[in-house]
Parts: structure tokens; sequence; C-alpha cells
């Protein structure tokens, strides 16, 4: 085991299985003492691995440890449970099991303690202890039928993309991806006003979301493009005067908002080569916008942001 050092004594005979307070209102975290230790740690890490938080009021890096575990703890849902309990109220346990520094965690799975670590460390570190603990997440329903519904948009299936996104939605309305996933089916139809209803529906704590202001960014380009007009038209434009920058401006708006991401970060690169300096940097400050819209780590954005550089800088 990695971590603390210990004895795993005897199987506490003594002990009663009553139940302890739980900590915060739900039973992912809880305290536990001498006497329900057996049923909150011993029994339950039978079913779910547990882990164990020695602690104390006196104990400054216990308080910074204990905001951090029982975040990382309750967003995994279920995957592991979080008991504390206070050494100087219940020695018994930490004494047979050599604990002589807090905060220290140990980590139940079948009844046994199978590994610990010390002191106050940071969330990143708490979650690949857990991962360690129970293996990796596996993505939940919801997660599995977003990223479904995301792959069915990409293909231009509008109808499978919104039954994915509908039940992810409904099976966890906190997820915020299968709620944007939702506005993005309606900027693909073009019913942009039902993707900004939505929108008014993120809750607050997450309205500054990059993922929000992706969306919004879609549902502004939507818009710009809608008056347009025909692309026929401006590419006939086009091959009468290849420097019509206004026409092969509104071409990428467009292109972009038709799905052909590429061709419309082409096109507004062939207008920075041409006359960088048109209409005020118009070309360069429409690719920013295009790189928002799509994400910093779509494969248009990571290609528009070679092409840019490389006219740029050459």
């Amino acid at each position: 085991m990695t971590g603390p050092s210990f004895t795993y004594g005897s199987p506490y005979p003594t002990m009663k299985a009553t139940a302890a307070p739980a900590a915060g209102g739900d039973d992912l975290v809880k305290e536990t003492t001498t006497a329900t230790f057996m049923k909150d740690v011993i029994d339950a890490s039978m079913q779910v691995p547990v882990l164990v938080d020695f602690w104390a009021e006196w104990c400054g890096p216990c308080k910074q440890l204990a905001p951090a575990i029982e975040k990382v703890v309750r967003a995994a849902k279920g995957r592991v449970k979080l008991v504390k309990m206070n050494i100087d109220h219940h020695p018994e346990v930490a004494g047979q099991m050599g604990i002589r520094s807090i905060p220290a965690v140990i980590a139940f799975k079948g009844g046994q303690p199978v590994d610990g670590f010390m002191g106050a460390v940071p969330e990143s570190q708490i979650q690949t202890f857990i991962d360690k603990v129970c293996g990796p997440a596996q993505p939940s329903s919801a997660e599995t039928l977003v990223a479904e519904g995301q792959a069915a948009l990409a293909a231009g299936d509008v109808q499978t993309a919104v039954e994915c996104f509908a039940e992810a939605h409904q099976a966890e309305p906190e997820n915020l991806d299968a709620l944007l996933g939702l506005a993005d089916v309606h900027v693909a139809t073009r019913d942009l006003d039902t993707a900004k209803k939505l929108l008014l529906t993120v809750p607050a704590a997450q309205a500054k979301d990059p993922r929000v202001a992706a969306v919004q960014a879609r549902i502004a380009l939507a818009e710009t493009t809608a008056a347009l007009g025909d692309p026929v038209a401006l590419e006939a434009r086009l091959a009468h005067d290849a420097n019509d920058h206004q026409a092969r401006f509104d071409l990428a708006l467009i292109l972009a908002a038709s799905g052909h991401q590429q061709a419309a970060v082409d096109s507004l690169i062939e207008i920075i080569r041409r006359d960088r300096p048109w209409n005020d940097e118009g070309a360069r400050k429409q690719l920013l916008t295009f790189f928002e819209a799509w994400g910093p780590k779509d494969p248009a954005t990571l290609y528009g942001r070679r092409r840019l550089s490389s006219v740029l800088f050459s």
C-alpha cells in the first residue's frame, strides 16, 4: 500500500452496527464512530469502495482537505463513499491501524484497507487516487447519448441527434452538453428562436461556460447568414471578379453556417492573402469569431489557426 503505514487489527467484534448521521444530507459523505465503523466502512466497502478520512478539529490541513475530498467524492456519483472519523472523539480505530499523522485517508474495498494517502492534497490527486481504487470512471448513459447525438448531428442526421439529446437531457437535466446539443439541433434547422429559449434555461452558475458562448456564436452566425442571399450568385460574382472581397466574405459565412468550415476558412484566408487590411481586417476577425463558435479543439479551428499563422507570418 502507498501512503501511511498501518496494521489492520481485529475485525472489531465489539462494534455495534448502528447508522452514523449523514454529512451534507446524503449517503455519500457521513461521519462515523467507533461503534458504527463496522457498518459504515467494513460492511459498506463490500458494495462500493469507502474512503475513511481520519481528522481532528485542531488540524489545519484536515480543514483544507475536507471540502476538496467531499467535492470529488460527490462528483463521482456513487463510485465511492467517504466516511469521516474524528480521532479525538474516536481514537480506537486510528490507534489499531497505526495512524500517526493526519489528515490520513485510507481506502477500504471488500472489507479490507487497500490504499491510502496523507496530507491536504489537491483535487486532481484525490481524483487520481479514486480512479486507482475504483477503476476508471465509465461514461453515464446520458454522456453516451450526448456523444451519439453529437455524432449524428455532425453526420446531418438531425432526427437521431434530437432524440439522443432529448433523452440525455431527460435522464440528467443538469447535463449541460445535452441542453446545448438540443440548442445546436435547432440552430442546424434554423429554428433560432427555440435555440435562444433553450439557452435561457442554462443555470446561472453555468452561464459563463465557454460551451454556452460557442452556441451563442453559432446562433449569431446563423442570423447573419440568413440575409446574405444566394451562394450561387456570390460565386458568380467571384468568377467575374476574384477581388470581390465582400462576395467572398459573405460566401464564407454561408459555407460556415452550412457545415463547410474548412471551405469557409479557405475563403477568408484568401481575402487575407489578397488584401489583409480590407474592411479593417474583417476577414481575420471573422476567422477568430469562427474559432470561438467551433471551439478550440474542433478540427476546423485547428486547421484555421494553422492556415492563419502561415499567411500572417510567411
